[in-house]
C-alpha cells in the first residue's frame, strides 16, 4: 500500500487533503510540524509528501524540503509544497530546495488526486 504523508499545522486542512485521497488504496500518514514530519519520513518512509511551508517550530516546509532531498535515504520521495505561499518567488524557492511540485491553496482537489496518481501508478 502507497503512503503519503501530509505536513501542515493546521487541522482542518490535513483533513481535507485526507478526505480528498482517500478514494484509492492509500495509506495516509499526518503531521503537524517538521520535527514531526522528519521523524515520521524516517521510520514509514513515505511515497509522498504533502508539504506546508509555514509551520511552527525551528523548521519550516522549505528546511524539511532541503534536509529531506539532501539525505540518500529520502531524496527520491516525491515532495509536493502545498502552502498558501503563492508568490513566484515562493515557488521557486520551494523547487529551489527540492520539492517535486508545488500546489497553492486553495488547491483543486481533481488537480491534486491526478497528480498523486500519476505519481504512485
Amino acid at each position: 500500500m502507497k503512503k503519503i504523508l501530509i505536513v501542515d499545522d493546521e487541522e482542518k486542512v490535513r483533513k481535507l487533503v485526507e478526505v480528498t485521497l482517500s478514494v484509492g488504496e492509500l495509506e495516509i500518514l499526518h503531521a503537524s510540524t517538521g520535527d514531526e514530519a522528519l521523524e515520521i519520513v524516517r521510520g514509514e518512509k513515505p511515497d509522498v509528501i504533502l508539504l506546508d511551508i509555514m509551520m511552527p517550530g525551528k523548521l519550516d516546509g522549505y528546511d524539511v524540503c532541503k534536509l529531506l532531498k539532501g539525505d540518500p535515504d529520502t531524496k527520491d520521495i516525491y515532495i509536493i509544497m502545498l502552502t498558501a505561499k503563492g508568490q513566484q518567488v515562493d515557488k521557486e524557492k520551494g523547487l529551489a530546495m527540492g520539492a517535486d511540485d508545488y500546489f497553492i491553496k486553495p488547491f483543486s482537489p481533481m488537480e491534486l488526486m491526478d497528480k498523486i496518481d500519476n505519481i504512485i501508478t
